[in-house]
């Protein structure tokens, strides 16, 4: 059972100047019928040039996929992929034999290295899926690919903080090959949490669903949040709320 940390409430926030924010309808959008997409960073026609990266983090598309419908056989190589399941149901299929369907707060983790086919479809017919697809730069190329899922145990599924993807897989987290931790950030209203920042990193908070003061700044759903200097990092939520926190070298 979570126990809510008691925050005061005050009428005025101040942002930090350490803080950048990336609003969500500043990000690229894309509309194919069967996918609406949001990017946060240059993506396919998409391109910004103030917004193609932090630090290792390429990618972050928040993807709308109607029912049936998906993404069909294609190729990736030198790239650590993971998809986080928000809503709906995700299909996984890919050239090393792996499939399976991901359900709301599972993730896949591809390793696509020298090289992978996959696809990616919403099996029902009815509901639509939602999902953040991430990528990863590697710290090395030409590895071997990989393929491995992450579902919270009954103990993490409504933690506030739970480590999800790491490059050591502490504390039964998937493996990544960067020196790269993301947690999973779920919070209900009024509860906070709290995060080590060390010299030389960086971290990027994105909010998946719900409402949070981040350091001063205030982030909706959709909003993403970096912060590149060192200290305790607070995270606190003024509704419920479910989001992704980076710590990247």
């Amino acid at each position: 059972m979570k126990t809510k940390e008691r925050t005061e409430q005050t009428t005025t926030v101040s942002q930090s100047p350490s803080v950048t924010i990336r609003r969500s309808d500043e990000r690229g959008h894309a509309e194919h019928g069967w996918l609406d997409s949001r990017h946060t960073f240059s993506f396919a026609e998409y391109y910004d040039p103030k917004h193609m990266s932090f630090r290792s983090l390429r990618v972050i598309n928040e993807d709308y996929i109607a029912p049936g419908m998906g993404f069909g056989m294609h190729p990736h190589r030198d790239m650590e992929i993971f998809s986080y399941v928000l809503g709906g149901a995700l299909q996984h299929k890919d050239s090393l034999g792996n499939g399976s369907i991901l359900k709301p707060g599972q993730i896949q983790l591809m390793s696509a290295g020298i090289g992978v086919l996959h696809s990616e479809f919403n099996p029902s017919r009815d509901e639509q899926t939602h999902i953040l697809q991430i990528w990863i730069m590697p710290a090395k190329k030409n590895l071997t690919p990989g393929y491995t899922e992450w579902t919270p145990s009954a103990a993490q599924a409504d933690a506030a903080k739970v480590l999800v993807i790491s490059p050591d897989g502490r504390d039964h987290s998937a493996v990544i090959h960067q020196d790269a931790d993301v947690w999973r950030v779920k919070l209900v209203a009024g509860e906070k949490v709290t995060h080590e920042l060390v010299a030389g990193r960086g971290a990027w908070l994105q909010v998946a669903r719900g409402r949070v003061r981040f350091e001063g700044a205030d982030l909706a759903a959709g909003d993403a949040a970096s912060v590149e200097t060192a200290g305790m990092l607070e995270i606190v939520a003024d509704e419920d709320t479910e989001a992704l926190l980076f710590d990247l070298a």
